[in-house]
């Protein structure tokens, strides 16, 4: 984790130093690109309007995570545990797809208000398939032995689910997992793009309103950095629970 760190450090100040020098050489207005330096210093000046609108975004996509992946779990073991729905629950699911969620927004708004909810659910609809399509797959991909050696032994259905194919599908959905985590913020300011009256996805639209380009750069920032500590922090927790799963 400290190598990984440090990686990240030496990776945003190369960047922030690639950007200082793109704006020093070419002269861009400052209403066009600011530099970093002046992006970090709108993030310290507006550091309290910020951390108030990230506040509500951070809760919107963290709701949003826990919702989603409960609900690709759930369907998950419903497509394995109930063959017969098999044929009709996938093509939808399949299907759902194809149609963009950031489409959906404007629904969601809607139907349920421009309050957080309608932010959450926008959030785990983005969630929900990555960690259903993960979960799913790592319940089928069983090894067939391990199945029949349960059978030979009269283990029940809840039983092979319980101590055979949960734990073998545990790496797959623990990568559903890592990519709930990376995508969960996109949900969130998507909706909070659409309608809402604070976040951080609010807070770039006013800003963009009155040209206060450093201040969205800022609230991009914090963004990236609450998206970086949610990754982490689930891979984090999924390295402690899953040692055995090899990591490189």
């Amino acid at each position: 984790m400290n190598k990984t760190l440090l990686r990240l450090f030496i990776i945003a100040f190369g960047l922030m130093g690639i950007w200082e020098l793109l704006v020093w050489i070419t002269g861009v207005p400052k209403f066009i690109l600011p530099s970093p330096l002046q992006v970090l210093d709108t993030l310290w000046a507006r550091l309290d309007l910020i951390i108030e609108h990230a506040g509500t975004t951070l809760l919107e996509i963290v709701l949003g995570m826990l919702l989603g992946c409960a609900a690709g779990f759930l369907c998950a073991l419903l497509l394995q545990m109930v063959k017969p729905i098999r044929p009709w629950l996938l093509p939808i699911l399949v299907v759902s797809q194809a149609i963009p969620v950031f489409a959906l927004a404007p629904i969601l708004m809607v139907w349920l208000g421009y309050g957080m909810t309608s932010k959450v659910v926008m959030a785990s609809l983005i969630i929900f398939f990555p960690v259903t399509a993960a979960c799913y797959d790592g319940l089928r991909q069983t090894p067939q032995d391990w199945i029949d050696l349960a059978k030979t032994m009269q283990a029940s259905q809840w039983q092979q689910l319980r101590y055979i194919r949960l734990p073998a599908a545990l790496p797959s959905l623990a990568s559903g997992l890592r990519v709930a985590a990376s995508v969960a913020p996109i949900g969130a300011i998507v909706g909070e793009w659409v309608g809402s009256s604070s976040g951080l996805g609010y807070l770039m639209l006013q800003a963009n309103a009155r040209m206060q380009v450093d201040l969205m750069f800022a609230c991009l920032f914090v963004l990236a950095l609450m998206a970086l500590a949610l990754y982490f922090s689930v891979d984090y927790y999924l390295r402690k629970r899953m040692p055995w799963v090899a990591y490189r």
